[in-house]
């Protein structure tokens, strides 16, 4: 194993975690607290706040913001341009006692431009299609598309 790669351009508090063999490139912002595990690709122009988990062999596009709440277990894949939201009720200046939690189940992928509403599960091994609207959970195995995303397909095995 070898010890993350921090590009020079990125902004990366030296009080987080990031696990090895990792890769963090130009103009991502990962504040104190965060905690990435090993072996993720965390693309440019990435913010990543404080009370975030990513699990091991996590890839996460170009523009993404993973807002406080957000998990992402081990091998998920998020899209470029996907939005994750944290807050049911967002205010200016307002700022809510707790986040909702998001989790991304294990071998998910979210593809681009999704917008993933707070409060939400998407299942292991789901695939959240490009441009989809994810307002509910989404089950295991299930491919989810549109606006709001509904199943097109469930994947049994």
């Amino acid at each position: 194993m070898t010890k993350a790669y921090i590009h020079p351009l990125a902004d990366v508090h030296d009080d987080c975690e990031i696990g090895d063999d990792s890769r963090v490139w130009q103009f991502v912002v990962i504040l104190r607290g965060a905690r990435i595990g090993s072996g993720c690709n965390i693309c440019a122009q990435v913010l990543i706040e404080s009370d975030v988990h990513v699990g091991n062999r996590v890839t996460v596009k170009s523009g993404v913001q993973l807002w406080d709440g957000i998990t992402l277990e081990d091998d998920v894949f998020v899209g470029p341009n996907v939005t994750f939201t944290n807050d049911p009720h967002p205010r200016s200046c307002v700022r809510p006692d707790a986040f909702a939690r998001t989790l991304v189940r294990s071998g998910a992928s979210v593809g681009g431009g999704a917008v993933i509403l707070p409060g939400v599960t998407i299942g292991e091994r789901a695939m959240v299609g490009a441009g989809a609207v994810v307002i509910r959970d989404v089950p295991a195995g299930a491919t989810v598309v549109g606006n709001p995303a509904r199943v097109i397909q469930h994947d049994k095995a």
